[in-house]
């Protein structure tokens, strides 16, 4: 992608079914859980390089000895950072132990981290700025084991105030007012309610040892998380553990955020990819199975599990974008759904190019635009196949000329080079347009001058001040007769409220043609009375800033941001090409989430905000509208 955009975040749990001697005797070492949940990690880094945590539990230790820990950190690498510690740490207790380092029993008694229950969690820090306070795992501690929550995940609740609110009225004094602790509150309270309702029930019968004996078997996680969960308004995808040693992954009711898992005898996974648990744990895709919406996988005290409904599933609207550019694309059914994205736009592309292949050149923008480009490519070659049957056949040709037509291939040449790890998308607006000029670089004297046209793909436009400082730049100089800029994504429209950072309407060059639209067409008018609906007492409603887009055609618009990005140029057409929304859902038809295109937000809190981000538009505030 051209403009980076960043989102939150990845998760990862491993539960131990069998004891740790088990792990240490069939794979020649203590630190099995410890190998595979950085694995998972690893191979999800993609979704989070501001921070990274894990937490691990112990079971069944006796009272006196430690069995939380955690390690969080936010330097450069956070993963290497975690697992550095962690190496150091288990070297020392071999250190120390010798021989009976392989001992579960000695090791589990000296040394941390080496418990049955594992956490991962990797960050972007989109919100609360880049604080070891901010990174999860997040940790509710208790003197009852059962009592104690950890809890990391991949979400933004939409209705802060309303959830912070419940609290207060609970009783309780939240320390901050943000989604992460109040979720992390709101779970723990009814953890303690769950907890309380076992022991009333038992106090006549059983002593207090007893009775937590009792409640660390018996306690209804289902029962905690449909309490919690029924007011949450957002995407979210959760991993939770228990100081009993229970554990959970839980998901919203529409499916939003993704969550997988995968269970054996031995362990089970979850993570927020299929590849990270494919990779880890070399298991068939076929066995990865994904948690559904509103739904939770479950794991009890002695490892049993189960998945449970925890709150009334919605239709799905799980969130396309994970599969257009932030999933891994070694998911094989994302790796043919985005071979679908640039194969339905090859229709548009001819006609842009009046058909001309032969003075036509084709490359994308690196890297994640790269599986677009082979299906737009494989596109291309189907029509090619098309023709020359019907050349063929229709105009029966000289011997020459069919060797011509069947050797005519699509030219393809790698002309946007990004030589340059620029995170541009962390630095301020005054000085964004200096760095992004250098981030890319092209490929010169492939392209014939005046005759060429260059048509150059990417997954998505977002700001557009990439395209326009470096990426446009670049091509011009290339002096080409016409280039054409194709988005594998529809139009990004409206903000994301549910883990992508994606907040501010100035932010999308989409959202600023409209307005120069409206403004060039005498339409002030229309953009006031939006403005009067967004900020009024009903802006939960609807979403009433869909009005500024329907007084122009899909086309309109996509013209009008390529004279936006080509205007300090001049000499050279610039098109640009977009996705249409129908053929993105064909191309991804069991992943429906396509707000930040439609502005359809999946539950009340997504109009509320989109609302809001207009009205702060309006009065100049940059702030986030949740």
């Amino acid at each position: 992608m051209s403009d980076a955009i960043k989102h939150e975040c990845g998760i990862a749990l491993i539960r131990l079914r069998k004891p740790l001697q088990y792990y240490i005797e069939k794979y020649d070492t203590p630190l099995y859980a410890v190998k595979k949940l950085y694995l998972l990690m690893e191979k999800q880094h993609n979704r989070g390089q501001d921070g990274a945590g894990v937490a691990n539990i112990k079971l069944d230790m006796a009272p006196g000895k430690r069995y939380i820990s955690r390690y969080r950190s936010v330097k450069a690498q956070p993963i290497l950072d975690v697992f550095s510690k962690l190496e150091r740490k288990f070297e020392k207790s071999r250190v120390e132990g010798g021989d009976k380092f392989y001992h579960a029993k000695w090791l589990q008694a000296n040394c941390a981290f080496s418990g049955e229950v594992w956490m991962g969690h990797l960050r972007y820090g989109t919100h609360g700025g880049n604080k070891i306070e901010n990174c999860h795992p997040m940790l509710r501690q208790n003197n009852w084991r059962s009592r104690n929550l950890v809890l990391a995940g991949n979400f933004n609740m939409t209705n802060l105030d309303e959830l912070f609110d419940t609290l207060v009225n609970i009783g309780q004094h939240p320390k901050e007012k943000v989604d992460t602790v109040t979720v992390l509150e709101k779970i723990g309270h009814f953890l303690d309610e769950e907890n309380q309702r076992l022991f009333d029930a038992n106090k006549e019968e059983l002593s207090n040892q007893e009775i937590s004996e009792k409640i660390e078997l018996e306690l209804n996680l289902q029962r905690v998380l449909q309490r919690s969960c029924k007011d949450f308004d957002g995407g979210y995808a959760m991993v939770g553990m228990i100081g009993n040693g229970a554990s959970f992954v839980v998901r919203d009711p529409v499916g939003i955020r993704p969550a997988y898992y995968y269970a054996d005898d031995e362990v089970i996974v979850a993570a927020s990819e299929k590849p990270a648990i494919k990779t880890a744990f070399n298991v068939d895709y076929s066995e990865i199975l994904e948690i559904e919406a509103g739904k939770a996988l479950i794991i009890n005290k002695q490892g049993a599990y189960g998945t449970y409904e925890i709150t009334k599933p919605q239709e799905k609207k799980s969130c396309s974008f994970e599969r257009i550019y932030f999933s891994r694309g070694s998911d094989p059914d994302i790796y043919n759904e985005r071979k679908d994205l640039g194969r339905f736009l090859v229709p548009p592309i001819l006609r842009s190019i009046n058909f001309d292949l032969k003075n036509t050149v084709f490359s994308y923008i690196p890297n994640t635009a790269e599986t677009a480009f082979l299906g737009m490519i494989k596109g291309l070659e189907t029509f090619l196949a098309d023709k020359r049957k019907e050349v063929i056949l229709e105009s029966k040709p000289h011997m020459d000329s069919i060797e011509d037509i069947l050797n005519f291939r699509p030219r393809i040449e790698k002309l946007v080079l990004k030589d340059a790890k620029l995170r541009t998308f962390i630095t301020d607006d005054v000085h964004r347009d200096d760095l992004v000029a250098h981030v890319y670089d092209t490929t010169y004297e492939v392209i014939r001058k005046q005759k060429d046209t260059v048509v150059v793909i990417d997954d998505s436009i977002v700001r557009g001040t990439t395209l326009e400082v470096s990426i446009l730049a670049m091509l011009m100089r290339l002096e080409p007769k016409k280039i054409v800029i194709v988005s594998s994504a529809p139009q990004i429209r409206y903000p994301d409220c549910y883990g992508i950072d994606m907040s501010r309407m100035k932010d999308f060059i989409a959202f600023r043609a409209v307005m120069e639209l409206l403004e060039d067409n005498n339409m002030e008018s229309l953009i006031e009375q939006v403005y009067q609906k967004c900020a009024g007492v009903n802006s939960a409603k609807d979403n009433y800033v869909k009005e500024l887009y329907q007084p122009f055609k899909y086309e309109e618009l996509s013209q009008k941001i390529a004279q936006m990005i080509s205007s300090r140029y001049s000499g050279i057409e610039v098109e640009v090409i977009y996705q249409t929304v129908e053929d993105l859902n064909k191309a991804i038809p069991k992943h429906l989430g396509d707000w930040y295109f439609t502005g359809n937000y999946p539950t009340p809190g997504g109009n509320r905000v989109v609302n809001q981000a207009f009205v702060n538009y309006m009065q100049g505030k940059t702030v986030r509208a949740y």
